[in-house]
């Protein structure tokens, strides 16, 4: 779930209304989707010592694009991986498609 600033450490995070919803097709019914989930701050990530983003389709080109090219900003927390000195992406060339 994006932010305006940077989590810092591992913590748990209030699912969006939009998220259970996309997730509800995993359960018998909407009423039994998590509503929370664990999720790693960026400050942890940026200590592991190397990095792998994995990303298909065309609906990531988008985030892809901003993540790896684009200024670093908490508005796009995979941004801040241009900064760690070990970070292997692996995407298909739909996710790929704004990188030209």
């Amino acid at each position: 779930e994006p932010s305006e600033h940077y989590p810092g450490i591992t913590h748990r995070v209030k699912l969006h209304k939009e998220t259970i919803e996309a997730n509800s097709r995993f359960f018998k019914g909407i009423e039994e989707v998590p509503k929370y989930a664990v999720t790693m701050g960026i400050r942890s990530i940026m200590h592991c010592k190397s990095i792998i983003l994995i990303a298909n389709g065309q609906s990531k080109a988008e985030a892809i694009k901003k993540a790896l090219k684009e200024p670093v900003t908490p508005k796009v927390p995979a941004s801040v991986l241009q900064l760690h000195q070990d970070v292997t992406v692996i995407i298909d060339c739909d996710a790929a498609s704004f990188l030209q």
